[in-house]
C-alpha cells in the first residue's frame, strides 16, 4: 500500500469531523452521485449516500447511466449543472477522453471522483480504492489459487476506465516471475450478456484454461454462471472483485475462489460528507495527493458468512 495511507486515514477523519460539525446548520445543500454503469455494486454505495444525507444534513441526487457510456455521463452532468447542484461525485467511464467535460463541470461546481479517478482533470480529490494495489491483491489471490501456475483470462467492461487499467496492471505485476500465463483481457462495454459470452468463448477456445479473473462487479456472476453451465466448477478457479450477492453466493458454494471487495458504502458516505462540507464553505484539509483511500478486503469461503451478514445489516438487504 502507499506510504501515505496513514495520512490519508487521518485526512478522512478530519473530513468526517468537519462535516459532522455542519449537520445542525439550516442550509441543506443538494449534491449528486454519478456511477459508471448499472450494477448491484452501486446499491451498496447508495446505502452509504442515504446515510450521508442523514448524518450530514444534505440531499443527494443518485444517478446511474443505463448504458454505461461517457455520453450518458456528459448528459447527466449537464442536467445536474442546470439543476444547480453544488457538487458532484462521479466515477468516470473514460477519464482521459472526458477531461474537458470534467473540467467544464469543475468550473461550475465542486467536482470529486470516486471509484475511478481522473487525475488529469481539475477534480478536487478522489475517494475510493487504490486500484493498482487492489489489482495486486487479486494477483496474490490468483497465485494462491494456482500454486503450480496455469493459463488465465481477465475480463472487464473497458480498459479506458482508470480503475480497470490499474487493476489489470496490478494483477499482471503481481504474477510476474511465476508460471501463471495471462492470455489477455477481454472487454464487454458494461454489457452483462456479452460479459458472460466472453467467458463462454474462452472456455471453448481454451478448454485447458486454469483460472478466470473478473475486474468489475458484474464480471464475477457472469464468470461463475458460465463456469457452472460449462461443467468446469473446481476445474477452473475464479478470482473477482466486489460483493455482488451472486458473487458472494458463488464463494459460499465453492465456485469462486475469492473476491476482492472494495468499500462502496464508504464511496457514497464520504462523498456526501465532503460535498456537503464544501457546499457550506468549509475549508477541508486535503492531502497533496488528493486521495482518500477506502481500502479493500479479501472475501473467501472462510469469512464470507461474517462479511455477508455485516453487509446486509449495513444496507438493509436480506
Amino acid at each position: 500500500m502507499r506510504r501515505a495511507l496513514p495520512a490519508i486515514l487521518l485526512i478522512t477523519a478530519v473530513l468526517i469531523s468537519s462535516c459532522a460539525k455542519k449537520t445542525e446548520q439550516a442550509q441543506v445543500p443538494t449534491v449528486a452521485f454519478v456511477t459508471n454503469n448499472v450494477s448491484d455494486f452501486w446499491s451498496i454505495a447508495k446505502a452509504g449516500v442515504r446515510a450521508g444525507e442523514k448524518d450530514f444534513n444534505a440531499k443527494c441526487d443518485f444517478r446511474m447511466p443505463t448504458q454505461g457510456t461517457a455520453l450518458e455521463q456528459k448528459e447527466i452532468l449537464q442536467d445536474l449543472i442546470v439543476k444547480g447542484v453544488s457538487g458532484v461525485a462521479i466515477s468516470p467511464v473514460s477519464p482521459d477522453s472526458q477531461t474537458d467535460m470534467l473540467n467544464n463541470a469543475a468550473a461550475k461546481l465542486n467536482l470529486i471522483c470516486m471509484d475511478s479517478d481522473a487525475p488529469k482533470s481539475n477534480r478536487l480529490l478522489y475517494v475510493g480504492t487504490s486500484n493498482y494495489d487492489a489489482g495486486k491483491v487479486a494477483g496474490e489471490e490468483l497465485k494462491k489459487a494456482l500454486p503450480n501456475g496455469g493459463a488465465v483470462m481477465i475480463y472487464v467492461g473497458t480498459l479506458d476506465a482508470q480503475n480497470a487499467a490499474e487493476r489489470n496492471k496490478g494483477v499482471h505485476d503481481a504474477v510476474k516471475g511465476t508460471k501463471i500465463n495471462i492470455l489477455g483481457t477481454m472487454t464487454d462495454n458494461a454489457d452483462h450478456t456479452k460479459a458472460r459470452a466472453n467467458v463462454e468463448d474462452t472456455l471453448v477456445k481454451h478448454p485447458d484454461i486454469s483460472a478466470l479473473v473478473g475486474l468489475w462487479s458484474y464480471n464475477g456472476p457472469a464468470i461463475a454462471d458460465a463456469v457452472k453451465s460449462g461443467g468446469k466448477v473446481g476445474k477452473v478457479k475464479i478470482v473477482c472483485f466486489d460483493e455482488d450477492a451472486k458473487t458472494l453466493q458463488a464463494v459460499k458454494d465453492g465456485v469462486v475462489f475469492s473476491t476482492v471487495v472494495q468499500k462502496p458504502y464508504e464511496f457514497g458516505y464520504q462523498s456526501v460528507c465532503i460535498l456537503a462540507a464544501l457546499a457550506r464553505g468549509e475549508k477541508l484539509d486535503i492531502s497533496a495527493n488528493k486521495i482518500v483511500d477506502t481500502g479493500v478486503e479479501v472475501v473467501n469461503k472462510e469469512n464470507v458468512d461474517t462479511f455477508w451478514t455485516t453487509l446486509k445489516e449495513r444496507t438493509g438487504k436480506q
